[in-house]
């Protein structure tokens, strides 16, 4: 029997999991890049979302 598809929460999560570490390896390579503040604006909000998402799939998991 196959296994349930996950739900989009979950595949949001892990999204933009990815994109955002991928956008913080490549500012990495760029120091001058931090000190432009649409930069930490956009890395708080992606971290917020990442932890709203798991936080919901965590509350899904747990009932």
């Amino acid at each position: 029997m196959a296994p349930a598809p996950k739900p989009p929460t979950v595949r949001s999560c892990q999204l933009m999991a990815r994109l955002t570490l991928s956008a913080l390896g490549r500012a990495a390579e760029q120091p001058g890049i931090w000190s432009e503040p649409a930069v930490h604006r956009a890395v708080l909000i992606s971290g917020l979302s990442v932890l709203v998402s798991g936080l919901a799939q965590l509350q899904d998991d747990l009932g």
